[in-house]
């Protein structure tokens, strides 16, 4: 399959050293944190599969409301202002992602994403410290709204001043009535991406950045009798940016294997996805050494 990472040079993490003329990227790492577990079924949707439906009777989405990526896949109409991305061939989406032996607990699934670490091991370091040299930036706090923070984020990288961003969309843990309550949260960050996207392409810096998300884990496939859903294991992830190459990647969330606590199957790890911008490094004539062991077909080979 072909990489969403084809034709990504120069480091998404390191700025470059003040003085030295020959760099001729900016890049910068643009992190989205979506706090407390999202529900990656009614984000990423598998429309067509019986199963879908049969374990959400309230919460599934019907086909003329969701969509269309493919015959089989629709995104939630929330994510709508993601479309132009999507057909730009600027966003890509990884399905299945997550860790071995997912622990359910918010702080330690957190604290495995945070160091990149087994779920049976235990790190102090940030696998960003280890990564970069950079500082990392973290914009706004729950008081903020999420398209606040993208905004300002659309600043810093314009000033080329920063090279790793910090985004948390928070209140995505819902345990009860999630069907409103996810559709805003939703509409809220892909609000702020497209915000994002349109101010950098004003800018002249689409092409120079990287967005991914990241979150705690998914959420159950079964709906709760509160009308939300548990905490999960494997769900989708997406990156945008102007040397993305978008698309479906990874396997479409097999309903009928479940694991033990009714999550979703994790068919990559998370860590896979890391190399493709983590491994990469500025060099003095802008050249890159890119990564070539990306286990979700998401980078250049």
């Amino acid at each position: 399959m072909a990489g969403a990472f084809a034709g990504f040079t120069g480091s998404a993490l390191a700025m470059p050293r003040p003085g030295v003329s020959s760099f001729s990227f900016f890049q910068a790492l643009v992190i989205v944190d979506l706090d407390g577990g999202n529900d990656g079924l009614n984000t990423v949707i598998p429309i067509t599969d019986p199963l879908y439906r049969a374990l959400r009777p309230t919460l599934a989405l019907t086909r003329d409301r969701a969509l269309t990526l493919d015959e089989r896949t629709a995104l939630h109409p929330s994510l709508r202002p993601l479309m132009s991305a999507w057909h730009a061939n600027e966003l890509a989406i990884v399905q299945g992602v997550g860790y071995a032996a997912p622990n359910r607990s918010h702080f330690r699934s957190r604290q495995i994403w945070d160091t990149a670490s087994d779920a049976d091991e235990y790190r102090s370091d940030d696998w960003l410290a280890r990564a970069s040299a950079s500082r990392l930036h973290a914009l706004g706090d729950a008081s903020m709204p999420f398209v606040a923070s993208c905004e300002a984020a659309a600043r810093l990288i314009a000033m080329r001043r920063v090279a790793v961003m910090w985004l948390t969309l928070h209140g995505l843990d819902t345990h009860e009535s999630q069907a409103r309550r996810h559709a805003s949260l939703l509409a809220w960050f892909a609000e702020g991406l497209a915000l994002l996207h349109a101010r950098l392409i004003a800018s002249g810096d689409w092409s120079r950045i990287l967005v991914m998300t990241r979150s705690d884990f998914g959420r159950s496939a079964r709906e709760n009798a509160a009308g939300g859903r548990e905490h999960g294991s494997g769900a989708p992830h997406f990156l945008m940016g102007g040397n993305v190459r978008g698309g479906l990647f990874g396997a479409a969330p097999r309903l009928d294997e479940l694991d033990e606590a009714g999550g979703l199957p994790v068919g990559i790890d998370f860590r896979s996805m890391r190399p493709c911008w983590a491994q990469t490094r500025w060099t003095p004539d802008g050249a890159s050494n890119r990564c070539r062991s990306c286990a979700s077909s998401a980078c250049a080979t």
